[in-house]
């Protein structure tokens, strides 16, 4: 997996086309992925003109900065003319009549995107294992998960199915597979990178970032990505800086150490890895660690699953199956009410008294054909974790259910963030484990959804404090299986998480 630096490089010199690099992981999407299932569409024939174009362009001295990269998208970032079906039944047929911000800027700069990627159904997951198209696998062993939701990235990465990918990441979903996978994956600060053209989960969470075998490929293509976009108003005004520039600086990182990110729960070979890393970091004078207190932490997934569900409830509601994607056959809707109404008016002629009266009021009460649509539409589209999502998130919005649920949980997120304000203000970075595990088997969470939440309880704090976060790979297991390790540094401080992994990749180098 080579750096897009070196095979810019290559390019340039003669040594090898794009159109041979494209086949190259054509090819091996074509052998392999039928094992992994990280694709859920490449369109090889487009892929190779584009490749063409591109080369034309490096021939002549005028191709952008990201010519030389292979870059797999998420099912749920917009493409225009493509499916984009964010795993999910309910937009299986749905083609996008436009392009995220971030495809028009990688566009802008010449990468070559190769296809869509598999995810949890919606980004609700820690597996992809909620997806219309099946699970996808870990490519180190394919009986394990590849994490999730961004599953399908970071599988195709890890199997040098392209040299990047994007993921979103809404509670830790570019991470965790990123630690399961062995990869490199960014969060970057909300508001940093454009979310334009991403189908929301939860707005306030939801971010696109990189995942790429290498710091310096993350650095590049954030880069690129980055930056205020007219159309999404909730990016900063705040200027991109060239982020591979601060790779090779200089200079110790002071390094917070939280307890509450070592605790109960963590396994003790995912602790040691990471211990030992910080251990070898200090001893080679790159980090300072320092003890800090992150006192609300524990109550992170809880705040997490309330306000994620809830903002998802709202977004999903656009799903109602009359203005695109799945609809249920009217035909069969109008069946199903004709068939009750017999059966409650036969009911009636064989009933008397209070239970005539009582079925009397149900035949009244019937669901119109535009309820029912609604109704049948989503139970037929949705799938399951989704609709366990959405119906939680309803619950903490409702009447009577608000202030105990909804209301506290945005006061938790403040304390939340306010932990790092003031653990930032003595420290560079702060770091825990990215996951409490290595990847587990297929199936093993699915009937468990607390236990699966679990996966998120490292990640999912920065999320809920906007900043960024950085997970690398940290060693393996015995059983080889990759532990990350994860960085957080304040909002708009990518450059330090970047300076960070610089460190630790020279150092397991």
């Amino acid at each position: 997996m080579a750096e897009i630096r070196s095979t810019r490089e290559q390019l340039e010199n003669g040594e090898i086309t794009l159109p041979e690099v494209a086949d190259h992981y054509l090819t091996r999407i074509r052998e392999e992925d039928s094992t992994v299932n990280a694709f859920v569409s490449v369109d090889e024939e487009e892929v190779l003109d584009t490749a063409a174009r591109i080369q034309k362009k490096i021939d002549e001295g005028r191709a952008g900065t990201l010519a030389g990269s292979v870059i797999g998208i998420k099912d749920l970032i917009c493409e225009k003319g493509k499916i984009t079906s964010c795993a999910s039944a309910i937009l299986k047929n749905f083609e996008s009549i436009y392009d995220a911000t971030v495809i028009e800027r990688l566009r802008k700069e010449d990468a070559l995107l190769i296809g869509r990627l598999n995810m949890d159904e919606f980004a609700m997951g820690s597996s992809t294992e909620n997806t219309i198209y099946g699970p996808t696998r870990n490519p180190l062993d394919t009986e394990r998960v590849s994490g999730g939701s961004s599953g399908g990235s970071a599988a195709a990465v890890a199997a040098d199915f392209c040299n990047a990918a994007l993921g979103s990441d809404t509670g830790g979903s570019i991470r965790q597979p990123a630690s399961y996978c062995g990869v490199v994956g960014l969060k970057p600060t909300y508001g940093r990178v454009s979310r334009h053209g991403l189908v929301a989960y939860a707005s306030s969470f939801d971010g696109i970032g990189p995942m790429t075998s290498n710091v310096r490929d993350a650095a590049k293509i954030l880069k690129v990505i980055a930056g205020y976009d007219s159309r999404d108003n909730t990016t900063a005004r705040v200027k991109v800086p060239d982020y591979e520039s601060y790779l090779e600086q200089s200079g110790k990182l002071k390094v917070g150490v939280p307890s509450e990110y070592f605790g109960e729960g963590l396994n003790e070979e995912v602790r040691r890895n990471v211990e030992e890393l910080l251990e070898k970091l200090e001893r080679r004078g790159d980090i300072e660690r320092v003890p800090v207190e992150m006192p609300h932490m524990e109550y992170s997934i809880a705040t997490y699953y309330v306000l994620a569900t809830a903002e998802a409830s709202s977004n999903l509601a656009r799903y109602d199956g009359v203005r695109y994607g799945h609809r249920a056959q009217i035909e069969e809707v109008h069946r199903e009410i004709d068939r009750e109404k017999k059966e409650i008016e036969e009911q009636i002629r064989q009933a008397d008294g209070e239970e005539k009266t009582k079925l009397s009021e149900t035949l009244a009460g019937l669901n119109s054909p535009l309820i029912r649509l609604y109704k049948k539409s989503r139970t037929e589209g949705f799938g399951r974790e989704v609709k366990r999502r959405i119906l939680l998130g309803t619950y903490v919005l409702s009447a009577g259910y608000y202030d105990a649920y909804y209301a506290k949980a945005q006061k938790v997120r403040r304390l939340i963030r306010e932990d790092f304000d003031r653990a930032f203000s003595d420290v560079d970075l702060i770091v825990s484990p990215t996951a409490p595990t290595t990847a587990f088997h297929l199936g093993e969470n699915q009937d468990d959804p607390v236990r699966m939440y679990l996966n998120d309880i490292y990640t999912a704090p920065a999320n809920l404090a906007g900043i960024c976060a950085i997970s690398l790979p940290a060693g393996a297991e015995e059983n080889g299986l990759p532990t990350g390790i994860q960085f957080m540094a304040d909002r708009f401080r990518e450059d330090l998480l970047f300076r960070a992994g610089r460190k630790v990749e020279q150092l397991l180098s």
